[in-house]
């Protein structure tokens, strides 16, 4: 089918701003239409990606519109936080201008992944009229428990991490081409640009902050039909199933094996998204009778042990599927803890749980997709073996987990402010640990993340830690593990004090998911990925990618990776865009307090005689009492690189209960 697409155009909101948009179009006259709404700006920064999905779904009889949230990209305005009011109720606009225009039939879908993936979800919530039905690929429907800042009432690292990236993303300046407005305008956003990882550090709570945004304070409001898509290498494995258990819309999740990627893309077994999407707004948006509601509940892919390791590379299983969801063949089984094992029967003791601070060296980047390699979790046996670790007897018959796992506990503690980790792990006969699920807790959190109290040492308590959801396979002859820590470094930001937490066996338990099929259904697996158009740049620098893991003389535990994303030439207006990032991780097996991150980034842009470069650094460490946070700007212009400014910001921020 003929497309038409339009590289600028402007959508101008109640109170005067414009937001900027890029259109494919059909040329058939009114049809439905596709919206992505992101931050990450459709001039260069998803160009690539935008190729591969809206000029296929545009031939597929879809008007698509990429649009730049206020402040960012192209667009003016001035960008305050995500998923703010100011962006969802731009959002609502964007969507009823879109049903207004001529060369749409006045509905309406919404794409998205992460960022696009959770404001389609909240702005099915807040249900304008022309919103018809959303895709959303690794999103979230509980900011505070699901997102890249806590978990388990644990501080991620990754909140100073994404932060850091923001702030550097945010720094960007709008095209000239587009508007003669742009050193003005990016004068204000280089003043301006907020400090989220502070401002988002502040919140450690479950508070209103969070809950706005978080479609599980009311499944009801969601009245939307919603595809839920993730992948198992992904973080954000949590939102298709619960969409599909609690949501009254009908909704249908699938999940991969894909890492932080739209599938078809995946460097993990690519699949085909294309169809996916399609089939899915072709029932809700064009009313097809195509059995799109009819597909099972639930499709994800069962993994097995594959030998795991950082680089990317296929996985090893099989599609499955589940008609209903929560599934009738998966039933709780509950193992009781024992020293080193499990029984059937609970036991009288206790075990001692006190891990070194750099357990979590074999995890993995926290969300796998967004470095360029190195990013997956490798065998976990170096951190099982610095870790307390409960096995199973090899197994007699294959084990199937399909699922959230549930660890039950009581337990006492020596510090005011711990954690414990759980792992799942699938290890061979030849002793390669795969890692299956794994969550945190924060024990001030044991009976909310609302109002968590300090622990009293000595004290027993009662605890749940529900693991992140799985898909497993256990081959006969392997063994399951659990393993807790009390710290899993970097992707959790450590406790003040290195804590013992002892178990008190009598009441510790794991509650599996166990999945037992008599007859598998058809699984309507999503086919190899279809050839699809890919922007024709011109590759100035090519992409490159290194980890380096050090200890120093003082026994620090040293991180460093870097990741040039390379530097191309747009074919479509000629902008010239390079980046890289540097990324650094440090802490003492003995002492959490010298937990540390820093970060660069670098952007340059340049057109014939204009050329602009920025420049951004952050820190963080800590004691027992703050978190300490620096940031810096540089930015410059011209062949020269003449400063236009440089500025630094420093917050502390008390830590709390973290």
């Amino acid at each position: 089918m003929p497309i038409e697409t339009i590289e600028n155009t402007w959508i101008t909101l109640a109170d005067g701003r414009r937001l900027a948009a890029r259109l494919w179009l059909p040329e058939t006259g009114p049809t439905p239409a596709i919206l992505e709404y992101l931050p990450y700006r459709k001039r260069d920064g998803t160009a690539p990606r935008d190729e591969t999905t809206h000029t296929v779904f545009a031939k597929a009889g879809y008007a698509c519109i990429r649009v730049d949230i206020a402040g960012t990209g192209d667009s003016e305005g001035q960008f305050d936080d995500e998923y703010s009011e100011q962006e969802l109720h731009d959002g609502e606009q964007v969507i009823a201008w879109i049903a207004a225009q001529d060369w749409c039939d006045g509905n309406v879908g919404m794409i998205g992944i992460s960022w696009g993936g959770f404001n389609g979800l909240q702005l099915a919530f807040r249900q304008p009229p022309a919103l018809k039905a959303i895709v959303s690929v690794a999103s979230t429907v509980d900011r505070y428990a699901d997102d890249i800042h806590f978990m388990g009432g644990c501080l991620l690292s990754d909140n100073m991490n994404w932060g850091s990236q923001m702030f550097a993303y945010l720094t960007r300046p709008a095209d000239p081409e587009l508007r003669a407005d742009w050193r003005q305008d990016w004068l204000a956003r280089l003043q301006n640009v907020p400090f989220s990882s502070a401002d988002w550090l502040r919140h450690q709570t479950r508070d209103p902050y969070w809950k706005h945004g978080s479609v599980c304070e009311d499944w009801t409001a969601i009245q939307t039909p919603v595809l839920a898509i993730t992948g198992w290498a992904d973080a954000y494995v949590n939102a298709p199933p619960a969409l599909a258990a609690n949501l009254t819309a009908p909704t249908k999740a699938i999940i991969g094996p894909w890492e932080h990627r739209y599938p078809h893309i995946s460097k993990l077994d690519p699949a085909d998204f294309h169809s996916e999407v399609v089939g899915w707004f072709d029932r809700w948006l064009k009313g097809q009778q195509n059995g799109a509601e009819d597909l099972p509940a639930y499709r994800t892919y069962m993994q097995e042990h594959f030998n795991p390791t950082a680089q990317n590379g296929p996985r090893k299983g099989r599609w499955i599927a589940e008609t209903a969801w929560p599934s009738p063949h998966v039933s709780e089984r509950v193992w009781h803890l024992v020293p080193g094992g499990f029984s059937r029967d609970p036991v009288v003791g206790t075990v001692v749980v006190t891990s070194p601070n750099h357990v979590g060296g074999e995890g993995g980047y926290f969300c796998a997709g967004m470095r360029i390699d190195n990013e997956l979790a490798g065998d976990q046996s170096g951190d099982d073996a610095l870790s307390v670790c409960f096995d199973s007897s090899p197994l007699q018959a294959p084990l199937e987990l399909l699922g959230r796992a549930k660890l039950k506990f009581q337990f006492s503690v020596d510090q005011p402010v711990a954690q414990l980790v759980a792992r799942l792990c699938d290890v061979s006969p030849e002793g390669v640990s795969q890692r299956i699920s794994y969550r945190p807790l924060n024990l001030c959190h044991s009976h909310s993340h609302e109002t968590p109290q300090a622990l009293q040492p000595g004290e027993l308590y009662e605890a749940e830690i529900t693991l992140n959801e799985c898909a497993h396979h256990l081959r006969e002859g392997h063994v399951l593990r659990l393993a807790l820590s009390t710290s899993y470094w970097p992707i959790v930001w450590p406790a003040p004090q290195s804590a013992t937490v002892t178990l008190h066996l009598l009441d510790c338990a794991l509650h599996l998911p166990v999945r037992e099929v008599a007859h598998e259904i058809q699984a309507s697996e999503p086919g190899p990925a279809q050839a699809y158009p890919v922007l024709a740049a011109e590759q100035l620098r090519l992409p490159s990618a290194q980890s380096e893991r050090t200890v120093t003389e003082s026994g620090c535990v040293v991180l460093e990776t870097f990741d040039d994303y390379g530097k191309t030439r747009d074919p479509y207006h000629d902008l010239i865009v390079g980046s890289d990032v540097r990324m650094l991780y440090r802490i003492h097996p003995d002492d959490p307090k010298i937990a540390y991150f820093e970060t660069a980034w670098s952007f340059s842009f340049e057109r014939e005689e204009w050329q602009v470069a920025i420049t951004t650094e952050c820190r963080m460490s800590c004691d027992t009492e703050n978190f300490y946070l620096y940031r810096k700007l540089r930015a410059a212009e011209g062949a020269n690189e003449i400063e236009v400014l440089t500025r630094e910001w420093s917050e502390t921020v008390p830590r709390g209960l973290l």
